[in-house]
């Protein structure tokens, strides 16, 4: 196109534009024709959206998107379709027109620019656009409840994934792996990752080097057990509708330079083909929400918050994308929310950092600990980064040769029940537990524990039963020690009304709080505490208890399960004499 062409396109902004050019009308002859009728917008929209919808390219991710490649990442992301891309999209699929009546009186057909504001009414146009699902981007194979394995790129209609980089497995995985066959992978994982400080591990010590490594003579402890279902996590995420989120946490301060974010890269190179970018939780809550938004739209198949450090971290929108799908997001730079199937595999790390309220129970945790000040200052005798990418065919070959043993095999015991995740327990925990690694769900009640608000509120009831007992307590009649624990900053009674009717009915260290309502206009609310007699033990989540029914292998996503009370701590045990007294009652 000449320079001169150029400009009378760039001056036809939202106007129909006579645009000649013969080389232009050549290259487009074999494209489809889009009429501009600007007194009937929305059959233009409506032809524009066949056009499209036919020519592929375009995704539905809540608004449409289109795959471009991040040259960094040297993959591709999903990027938001804007009015002005979608003019330029659509000049590359089809050729605009519009019809021009000449001084003889006759109507001829005049090349002209697709106005934004018909890009506008196209984009506007939620859930008509007729175009395919992209649920995220994947490159581990897909799997299947059968134990099938698909190693093939580009978009799977049935996932709704796009896939890329996917290694070719055949003949690494056997077709009838035995536990003999899921043993020996185990152990290959396990020696491949040992140098590793996992928190509670049996560890050797090489004199020679001075290094100590994971004895992989003994069983996995908590934490290597937690890394080992999380890198499991990481290669069946793209086929499972729900999986829980990876914490990896060190001790404040002595734990910068344990591996956290090297640890998150293996999992990620193994089961992605990539590294994952890592993002900060910025300055303010809502910026962190912003950041969590934008990564989950662009289809990564890794979320990676990094430097998380001294926080106890609570994300309502994460919570919500790790056990909701669809989840509600909003698109940036607009007042729009919209429903997004997130299959992204989330990944938190930090020092001294926690999960705080309802996420608790949707993490899988690990705890690094290097046993020295300066672990920045260890030495490893070769790089595990490069090597785990050198060898991704051959570790990921292992890790789906015991997901296909799990699946195979029958009467496989089953875990304790961890809620909103059905189909993660079978498919990843289970034939884990197997092979004799640890429950990551029994650290669900542990997570709890750590969870300032919940020590609070045990704190309280605590201090209430010892005050009050069972007897019913109006807000306005809390003694100080109790204002104290519910209101440290003293904001006064209102505030201390409030919190309580907000507590009505939390079920905590074996008891409930209840409200009784006001007897007639002029009375008040009172607050009384019952007992419950529950065991910590059946804490986990409502109505499961230690000897209940091992849960089946359901295909469905069951709903988010409520949490229920967790035990006291350490400290209120020890330190009050009462409570004491009342567990010895019960």
């Amino acid at each position: 196109m000449t320079g001169a062409a150029v400009n009378r396109v760039a001056a036809a902004i939202d106007a129909a534009v006579e645009i000649e050019d013969p080389v232009t009308e050549l290259v487009d002859a074999h494209k489809p024709r889009l009429l501009i009728e600007h007194c009937d917008p929305d059959r233009t929209v409506k032809a524009l959206r066949d056009i499209l919808s036919n020519a592929g390219g375009l995704y539905d991710r809540g608004v449409p998107v289109r795959l471009a490649v991040d040259r960094l990442l040297r993959a591709a992301v999903a990027q938001v379709v804007t009015p002005d891309s979608l003019v330029r999209i659509a000049h590359e699929v089809c050729r605009p027109f519009a019809l021009k009546e000449l001084r003889d009186g006759t109507v001829v057909e005049k090349n002209a620019r697709l106005p934004r504001s018909l890009a506008v009414m196209y984009l506007d146009w939620r859930g008509e656009w007729h175009l395919p699902p992209l649920n995220g981007i994947a490159s581990a194979p897909v799997l299947e409840n059968d134990g099938t394995i698909h190693c093939d790129g580009g978009y799977d209609r049935a996932s709704g994934l796009w896939r890329e980089n996917v290694p070719a497995l055949e003949g690494l995985v056997p077709d009838y792996p035995t536990r003999g066959d899921a043993t020996a992978a185990l152990r290959l994982i396990r020696e491949s990752f040992k140098t590793f400080c996992f928190a509670d591990a049996s560890t050797l010590r090489d004199e020679a080097t001075g290094i100590e490594f994971v004895d992989t003579s003994m069983p996995p402890g908590q934490d290597e057990s937690g890394f080992l279902v999380a890198l499991m996590t990481a290669v069946c995420r793209p086929s499972l509708h729900l999986a829980p989120a990876i914490l990896i946490h060190a001790a404040p301060m002595s734990g910068a330079g344990a591996g956290k974010g090297l640890l998150a890269r293996c999992i990620s190179i193994i089961a992605f083909g990539r590294e994952p970018h890592a993002v900060t939780s910025g300055s303010t809550a809502e910026e962190l929400e912003k950041r969590i938004s934008a990564e989950l739209m662009e289809g990564s198949p890794v979320l990676f918050l990094d430097n998380l450090n001294n926080k106890a971290f609570k994300s309502d929108l994460l919570a919500s994308a790790i056990t909701e799908r669809p989840a509600r997001v909003r698109v940036l730079g607009r007042s729009q929310m919209v429903q997004l199937n997130a299959s992204a595999l989330v990944i938190l790390t930090g020092n001294g950092l926690s999960v705080a309220e309802d996420l608790a129970r949707r993490f899988i945790a690990i705890e690094l600990d290097p046993r020295t000040e300066n672990p920045e200052a260890r030495a490893f005798p070769n790089d595990i980064q490069a090597e785990v990418t050198a060898r991704r065919p051959e570790l990921l070959a292992a890790l789906l040769t015991i997901w296909r043993w799990g699946r195979l095999a029958r009467d496989l015991p089953k875990g304790r029940t961890l809620g909103s995740f059905p189909r993660w327990c079978p498919w990843v925990r289970d034939p884990l537990l197997a092979l004799g690694c640890c429950d990551p769900a029994e650290r669900v009640s542990e997570a709890k524990e750590r969870d300032g608000q919940r020590q609070v509120i045990a704190e309280f009831f605590s201090a209430w039963w010892d005050s009050y007992g069972d007897r019913p307590v109006p807000a306005r009649d809390l003694g100080d020690e109790l204002t104290r624990i519910v209101d440290p900053q003293g904001r006064g009674r209102q505030y201390v009304s409030s919190r309580l009717e907000k507590l009505a009915g939390t079920r905590m260290s074996g008891f409930v709080l209840t409200r009784q309502a006001a007897p007639g206009k002029w009375g008040v609310a009172t607050y009384a505490l019952e007992m419950t007699g529950e065991q910590q033990r059946h804490r986990d989540h409502r109505g499961h208890r230690a000897d209940a029914t091992p849960q089946t292998d359901a295909e469905d996503p069951m709903p988010p399960m409520t949490p229920m009370p967790s035990g006291t701590g350490e400290k209120s045990e020890l330190h009050d004499p009462g409570r004491q007294q009342w567990k010895a009652r019960v």
